[in-house]
Order: C-alpha cells, then structure tokens, then sequence
C-alpha cells in the first residue's frame, strides 16, 4: 500500500549528499512530494527535510539511508500522523485557549494528552473541552519535590512535546534534562529586558515602541533556547500599559501555535543554540 513519509537528515555536510539521499528514492521508486535542504557553512552541516511518497518499508529506507550518509548522521523517517502533546499551565487562559479552540476545531494535528497545572484555576475551562486536567499543587513544596510529583504524572502518557502555555514556574536542571528538545515554552519578547513582575508596565514605563512574542525551546539557560517563532507588535504612546498586555497576549498565543505547527509537522531542526525551520 502507498504511503508518505517525511525523511529528515542532519549530518556532517558532504559532497554529492543530495545526489546520493535522491537516488536511494529514486532507485526504490519514490516519488519525492517537497524537498529542502540547508548547509550550516560555518559549523559544517548539512539538514535536509523531504517528503516521500510510494511503496517502502521505512526500517528499510533508513538503512539504505545510513549508507549514503556521513556517520554521525541522525536520520529520521516519519509517518504523517498527529502527535501527542501534554499542556502544563498556571493561571493564564489565552495560550491555553487559543490551542484547545484549534483542537476542538481540528485544526492542530494533534492529540492533547492532558492538561497538568499548579493551580486550578482553569479546570472547569479544559474540562469543557473534554480534555483530562490534573491540579499539582506546589503549596510547602521545593521546586525538585513538585516537580518530582510533575514527573511521575507526565511519564504515564506517551507524548511528542511538553507545551508550556504560560506555565510561570522555572523548570530545575532535573526536569529539562529528562525531556530534552522537547519541551516548549512561550514568553514576551522583552526577556531580559523587562524581568519580573509586571513586565508591560516596565516596557510602558520605559516607552517602548515595539512588544512581541518568542515560542523556543526550553534549556536550562532561562528562556534562551533555541528560537521556533517569534513576532512583533508596533505600539505606541496611546496605549495603556493593559492595552500592551492585551495586544501582547494575543501576540504570544499566535506565536506559540505557529511553533506548534512547525514543530507537529517536522519542519524543526535544533542546530546548537539555533533552530533550522522549513
């Protein structure tokens, strides 16, 4: 039976890579849907993402891939289907929302596992969309025990990504490390700028011209992994520091799912502290 798949590469960039990557497709009688390719000239590498249509056996594909292909290279051969991510949240309900309207429309490509919060201030909003909330409270709790209970919730699902949707805790070392690359977090774009409490009326107070949004990766470097998405919103003296925070939520909810679909559809490479999109 025909089938699609799409072939992402990553390796140590060679000559005749993409000669040799299209005739393993080719000699197996695929038909290549979209192909991209990019070389990192500076650190020598070389990223490929294709989309492949026919008769293949995919354990097969990527062994015949191996062969062509430097020997550090990560090959992945994947099935379009949609992934499943777990939500964690707070008390903010506007990237929370934004994602679980799209799910209920069945315009994000993948299932929601479940909802994890240190509040409950939002249950009775997920539980109208059907969608499985879990309140860990953190009350008299060091960050390592909460997370510890986190933890041990997270890991009875299966699951693609974590979503931060304006979970306002910093993840320990311990958390990041067990999910590496595949947890994603949404902040304001004025991260370090304005820290802390309150920070559109510190960009207000400040007159700043420009607010956005950054959807990244999360690291154990605060807010400063690998970028998916950004945007920007001009803005100017006639706002209130509330007309920011208003504009600024719906910049952060956009954002974060444009980096969904990116990430949920495989256009995502992390290159070091960078991100290759397609």
């Amino acid at each position: 039976m025909e089938k699609r798949a799409r072939v992402l590469i990553d390796c140590e960039d060679a000559k005749g890579l993409v000669y040799k990557i299209s005739k393993v497709f080719y000699d197996r009688g695929l038909n290549i849907d979209n192909n991209r390719e990019f070389v990192d000239k500076e650190h020598g590498r070389f990223f490929m993402r294709t989309v492949v249509s026919g008769l293949f056996d995919i354990q097969e594909l990527l062994e015949e891939l191996k062969a062509v292909t430097p020997e550090d290279a990560h090959i992945r051969v994947i099935e379009p289907k949609d992934k499943k991510i777990i939500l964690m949240v707070t008390k903010e309900s506007h990237a929370l929302g934004d994602i679980l309207v799209r799910h209920a429309n069945g315009e994000l490509d993948a299932q929601i596992e479940c909802v994890i919060a240190n509040h409950d201030t939002l249950e009775t909003f997920v539980r109208r969309f059907d969608i499985p909330f879990f309140h860990v409270p953190a009350d008299n709790m060091t960050r390592e025990e909460h997370e510890r209970h986190v933890m041990k919730l997270v890991d009875e699902f299966e699951f693609d990504y974590i979503v931060l949707a304006k979970y306002m805790r910093i993840l320990t070392p311990d958390f990041v490390k067990a999910y590496p690359e595949k947890i994603i977090n949404i902040h304001h774009s004025f991260l370090p700028a304005f820290i802390g409490a309150n920070p559109y009326k510190q960009a207000f107070d400040r007159g700043v011209k420009i607010i956005g949004a950054t959807a990244h990766f999360v690291t154990d470097d605060l807010d400063e992994g690998p970028i998916i998405a950004q945007d920007v919103i001009p803005v100017n003296h006639r706002l209130s520091w509330r007309d920011m925070q208003r504009a600024g939520r719906d910049g952060e909810k956009i954002v974060l799912s444009r980096a969904l679909a990116l990430v949920l559809h495989d256009r995502v490479f992390v290159n070091g502290n960078k991100t290759v999109i397609f």
